[in-house]
């Protein structure tokens, strides 16, 4: 992995993607799980790492202009910090069509797990994709995608989103 400041901002592969952990979550193997995963899919990835403040994320998706945000946690906090992340990332005109992803294990309790991913969908997540989901739904999700080459129209929902902000 390379501090963002170091990373190099080439266009290639079928996906440029953007692949962190949450402020409150240090685990790196599953940061590292998913960046293989996708490198072996062929996307390129710049993983921003473990511990990652909501501004930070927010701004190396400005810099990079991914074709996905795939956000991982595995310390059972994840529903707690995604919703200010998702939030910070809709606030910005740049990442308004931004395909953004969050998977892993997001709460600590065993119950309300439809209820947790329906809201980080309502927030702004396109898929939520929680502990014990096979990975073949996240790997079709990304095979969904179009490239974007940085040229990105915004997802129906992030439309009406900056058009209800707007009014």
């Amino acid at each position: 992995m390379k501090p963002v400041e170091w990373a190099a901002r080439p266009r290639s592969g079928p996906l440029d993607v953007v692949v962190t952990g949450l402020p409150s979550d240090a685990h790196t193997w599953n940061l590292v799980f998913i960046q293989l995963l996708l490198e072996d899919l062929g996307h390129t990835v710049v993983n921003l790492g473990p511990c990652i403040p909501r501004d930070e994320i927010v701004e190396s998706c400005c810099k990079f202009q991914p074709d996905l945000l795939v956000v991982s946690s595995v310390n059972g906090h994840g529903f707690n910090d995604a919703g200010p992340l998702i939030e910070a990332v809709r606030s910005r005109w740049e990442l308004a069509g931004l395909p953004a992803v969050i998977g892993g294990k997001l709460g600590v309790s065993g119950g309300g797990r439809q209820e947790q991913a329906a809201e980080l969908m309502r927030a702004g997540f396109d898929a939520v994709f929680q502990e014990g989901v096979d990975f073949a739904a996240f790997e079709s999700f990304v095979g969904s995608l179009p490239r974007t080459s940085g040229d990105r129209t915004p997802l129906p929902r992030a439309r009406a989103l900056a058009e209800e902000v707007a009014r």
